[in-house]
């Protein structure tokens, strides 16, 4: 190989690591999935936002003391929704309270969301060569849980000494 093609070959190969390392950086941007400025838009996100943490819905890896909280925390917003119609018409503690609410539900479904994507930069089993592998969340979690199950069934099998699998 010449020298002229050498260094075309590593420009090019900057440019994809470049362009790859731009790709994860947006990967981790997060976005506003609640955000309401009256009653009626409140409530439909609200209503929205209720049914995606139900199985098979965007957040629908939102835990049990999270769901609590985002419930609790939707709760406490339509009561000031309730009160005050639009946030223009609310003072501004209210807007603060407000605004803390919003950031708590929005931070629990933006960890839970089954679309963000999670990016992991390490070398592969057998490989001194680092690589970058990315899969969503959801992807991830629903694995872990086929994991969790295919382990409880190999712990049910009995082992070739007459006992139970996993001892």
């Amino acid at each position: 190989m010449n020298l002229k093609t050498w260094q075309i070959a590593m420009a090019m190969a900057m440019a994809v690591g470049a362009t790859l390392q731009m790709e994860v950086a947006q990967a981790s941007k997060t976005e506003t999935i609640l955000k309401a400025d009256n009653a009626a838009e409140f409530s439909a996100v609200a209503s929205s936002v209720q049914k995606e943490m139900l199985p098979g819905g965007r957040f629908e890896f939102v835990d049990g003391k999270e769901h609590d909280t985002v419930n609790t925390r939707l709760a406490d917003m339509q009561a000031l929704f309730d009160k005050h119609g639009t946030v223009a018409q609310m003072e501004m503690n209210t807007k603060v309270q407000l605004f803390n609410d919003q950031e708590a539900v929005n931070a629990i479904l933006t960890r839970r969301d089954d679309q963000r994507l999670v990016c992991v930069h390490d070398a592969p089993l057998g490989s001194h060569i680092p690589r970058t592998v990315c899969h969503t969340y959801g992807e991830m979690e629903r694995q872990h849980r086929l994991d969790v199950d295919y382990m409880s069934v190999l712990k049910q099998v009995p082992d070739h000494y007459g006992g139970q699998g996993g001892h």
